[in-house]
C-alpha cells in the first residue's frame, strides 16, 4: 500500500465519520455566531476600540479563528477513539507507517477547520466591508489556521487514551489559547504577562492574520505570522511524531543487522574454528 493511498484513505474514514457527528458540527457553527450576535451586540454599547471600529466588526476575525480553531483541534477526538478500541495500533502496523497515518489526521482534521471556518468567513459583508480581496485572504489565513490548529489538537491527543480525558484536557488547552489570543479583546489591554504569553501563543498570529486581511489593526508582520504558523505546525508534527511513537518503533528503526551483539550474541574464542 502506498503512502499516498493510505493518506487518502485516512482522509475520507476521518471526514466521513466528521460528516456523520452532525451535532458537534453544528455545535461548532453555533459557537461563533452565538458571541457574534449575542455578546457582540452588547458589547457594541460599552466597547470603545482604536478607529471608531464596532465590537462586532472587531470581533469578526476572531471568531472566524475560533470555528476553525475548534472544529480542527476537536477533530483530534478520532485519533483517541481509534486508540481506545485498538484501531490505531494497526495503522501505525502499515507498510506507509506513521508518517502517512500523522498526515492523514492532520489533513482531515484541517480541513473540518477550514470548512467550519469557511461557513462564518461568509458572513462577513454583514458585518463589515468585506471585498472579494478580503474574502480570498481570509481563505488564505483560514487554511494556514487550520493546519496549525489540526497539529495542536493531534499533539494534545497524542498520548491520550479514552474519549473522557480528552474531553477534559482539551477544554483546559482551548479556552486558554482562545482568550489569550487578542481573538475577543485587544491583547494592549492585557497585564505584560498576559501579553508576553499572547506573543508565543499560535492563535495570536491566526487572529493576526485574519485582521490583515480585514485590513485592521494589527500587531505584526503578515510574514512574522506565516512563519510563526509553518513553524507551529513543523514543530507540532515532530512532537506528535516522537509521542504517537513512545518505543521508537517506527522513527528512527535501526536495521538488525546495524545493531551490536549482546553479551550472549558474541562469538566465543574458544569456540573451535
Amino acid at each position: 500500500m502506498s503512502t499516498a493511498s493510505t493518506v487518502y484513505g485516512i482522509v475520507a474514514r476521518d471526514l466521513v465519520r466528521a460528516t456523520r457527528q452532525t451535532s458537534r458540527l453544528l455545535g461548532g457553527l453555533v459557537r461563533p455566531f452565538m458571541w457574534l450576535l449575542l455578546v457582540g451586540t452588547g458589547y457594541n454599547a460599552i466597547a470603545r476600540l482604536e478607529g471608531g471600529i464596532s465590537y462586532q466588526a472587531f470581533v469578526f476575525p476572531g471568531v472566524v479563528v475560533m470555528a476553525s480553531l475548534f472544529g480542527a483541534m476537536l477533530t483530534a477526538i478520532a485519533t483517541v477513539y481509534d486508540r481506545e478500541f485498538g484501531m490505531l495500533r494497526l495503522m501505525l502496523a502499515s507498510p506507509a507507517g506513521m508518517p502517512a497515518v500523522l498526515v492523514g489526521r492532520a489533513v482531515a482534521a484541517a480541513v473540518v477547520g477550514f470548512t467550519q471556518g469557511a461557513v462564518v468567513l461568509l458572513f462577513a459583508p454583514l458585518v463589515a466591508p468585506a471585498p472579494a480581496s478580503a474574502l480570498l485572504a481570509g481563505c488564505g489565513a483560514l487554511a494556514l489556521s487550520s493546519a496549525s490548529s489540526a497539529m495542536l489538537g493531534l499533539l494534545v491527543a497524542a498520548r491520550l487514551t479514552s474519549v473522557e480525558n480528552f474531553a477534559g484536557v482539551i477544554n483546559v488547552v482551548l479556552f486558554p489559547l482562545l482568550f489569550v489570543s487578542g481573538a475577543l479583546y485587544p491583547t494592549s489591554g492585557m497585564p505584560s504577562v498576559l501579553r508576553a504569553l499572547a506573543r508565543v501563543n499560535p492563535v495570536t498570529y491566526q487572529v493576526d492574520l485574519m485582521r490583515h486581511a480585514f485590513h485592521q489593526p494589527v500587531e505584526f508582520s503578515a510574514t512574522r505570522g506565516v512563519l510563526a504558523l509553518a513553524a507551529t505546525t513543523i514543530v507540532a508534527f515532530g512532537l506528535t511524531a516522537l509521542l504517537f511513537d513512545p518505543e521508537q518503533r517506527f522513527v528512527g528503526r535501526q536495521d538488525p543487522r546495524d545493531r551490536p551483539l549482546t553479551e550472549t550474541q558474541q562469538p566465543r574464542s574458544d569456540a573451535p574454528a
